[in-house]
C-alpha cells in the first residue's frame, strides 16, 4: 500500500494551494513543515530534467532524516511556451526578464513579468502559447512516474481576471472565452496543464494504492 502522504518539492504556497485541491485524500505538506531546508538549481534544459531533479534532491533529504519511508515526493516544473518566442520563457517563465546581479537572478514580480512578456510582443499578431506541466513522483530512490501534459492558448493583449497567479491574467482559453485567471479553482483544476498533469498521476497513485 502506498502512503498517503505527499511532500511537495517547493517552498511555493501557491503551488501547494493547487496541489492540495487536486489530489483531495491525500495529505500534501511541504518541506518546511518538517523542518527541512529545500532549496534546488534549477539548471535542467527540459522541464523533465527540472522536476525530476528537484523530486530526487527532496527524497534525498528525506533520506537524511530517517523519513524517506513516510512520504512520496512529488514536484513539477512546469511553464509558458510562446511559440512567437521561440518558446520562451519556456523553463525560464519563472524568471523571465529578470535582471542578473552578483552572479543572481532578481526576479520580477508576476505583474512586472506580464508586462515584460507583453512588450515581447508588440506588434506580434500570432499569439498562440502552451502552459507545460511536467509532474515526476519519487516513491523510492531507483523508482519514480513522470508525466507531462500541456494546455494550449493565446496570449491576449491585456490582462484579465483576479484568480490564479503567474500569467494566468494573460492566458487566454477560447473554448471557455476567458482568461485562465478568470475560472474558478475548480474549472481551472478540471482544464489545466497542472490539473490534467495531476489527473494521471492520481490514477497512477490509485494503482500504486492496491
Amino acid at each position: 500500500m502506498m502512503n498517503r502522504e505527499i511532500l511537495l518539492a517547493t517552498n511555493n504556497t501557491h503551488k501547494l494551494k493547487e496541489i492540495e485541491e487536486l489530489f483531495k485524500g491525500y495529505e500534501v505538506k511541504l518541506p518546511v513543515d518538517l523542518g527541512i531546508e529545500y532549496s534546488f538549481h534549477e539548471g535542467g534544459v527540459t522541464y523533465l530534467e527540472n522536476a525530476l531533479g528537484k523530486a530526487r534532491h527532496l527524497y534525498g533529504l528525506l533520506e537524511q532524516e530517517g523519513l524517506a519511508g513516510r512520504f512520496v515526493v512529488l514536484a513539477d516544473d512546469s511553464g509558458l511556451s510562446v511559440d512567437a518566442l521561440g518558446g520562451e520563457p519556456g523553463i525560464r517563465s519563472a524568471r523571465f526578464g529578470g535582471r542578473e546581479i552578483d552572479g543572481k537572478i532578481e526576479k520580477l514580480t508576476d505583474a512586472e513579468r506580464n508586462i515584460y512578456l507583453l512588450e515581447r510582443l508588440k506588434g506580434i499578431s500570432d499569439r498562440s502559447a502552451h502552459f507545460i506541466c511536467c509532474m515526476v513522483l519519487v516513491v523510492e530512490h531507483e523508482r519514480f512516474y513522470i508525466v507531462q501534459e500541456k494546455l494550449d492558448g493565446y496570449i491576449a493583449m491585456e490582462p484579465r481576471g483576479k484568480e490564479g497567479f503567474g500569467y494566468d491574467p494573460l492566458f487566454y482559453i477560447p473554448e471557455r472565452g476567458k482568461m485562465l485567471a478568470e475560472l474558478s479553482m475548480a474549472e481551472k483544476n478540471r482544464i489545466s496543464h497542472r490539473g490534467r498533469a495531476a489527473a494521471l498521476m492520481l490514477e497512477l497513485l490509485k494503482v500504486l494504492d492496491r
